[in-house]
C-alpha cells in the first residue's frame, strides 16, 4: 500500500514539474541544489518516500497547491469499459447522468465524481454475462 501510494504521489510530482517545462535538472538548478536532480527522480518514480516538509516545499517551487498533489485514495479503483457504453447498455448510463444531473441542479454540468464512476462501473459489470470457468 506505501509503495502505491508512493508511485500515486511520485506521477503526481512528475506531472507537475512537466507542466512547468522543467528536466530534473532544471529542478535542481532552480533550487540551487535544496533538490537534488537524482532524488526528485527517485520521488517520481516512486523508490524513495519524501517528508511532508520537503513535499510542501516542492510543491511551492512548482506552483501549485501541496492538496492539489496528494493522490485520491481512490484514484483508479473504478474501470468504465468504453466499449459496454457503446453497446444498448449504454443508455443506463445516460439515464443515471441525467439523474444525478437533475438532482444536483446542475445540468449540463459535466462532473462525474468519484462515486458516480463507482456506480457507473458496478451497473455496466451488472449487465454483462458472468464469465464461467
Amino acid at each position: 500500500m506505501v509503495e502505491a501510494f508512493n508511485y500515486a504521489l511520485g506521477q503526481r510530482l512528475r506531472a507537475a514539474r512537466r507542466h512547468r517545462g522543467w528536466s530534473l535538472g532544471e529542478v535542481e538548478a532552480q533550487t540551487d541544489g535544496e533538490f537534488k536532480a537524482s532524488v526528485v527522480g527517485a520521488y517520481e518514480r516512486g523508490e524513495r518516500a519524501i517528508s511532508v516538509q520537503r513535499f510542501v516545499r516542492l510543491a511551492e517551487i512548482y506552483g501549485a497547491g501541496a492538496s492539489e498533489l496528494l493522490p485520491r485514495s481512490n484514484e483508479g479503483d473504478h474501470v468504465i469499459d468504453l466499449n459496454a457504453l457503446e453497446s444498448e447498455d449504454g443508455q443506463l448510463v445516460d439515464r443515471y447522468l441525467a439523474a444525478i444531473q437533475m438532482m444536483r441542479k446542475s445540468p449540463g454540468d459535466d462532473e462525474v465524481r468519484d462515486s458516480d464512476r463507482a456506480v457507473i462501473s458496478s451497473l455496466i459489470q451488472s449487465q454483462q454475462p458472468a464469465a464461467s470457468d
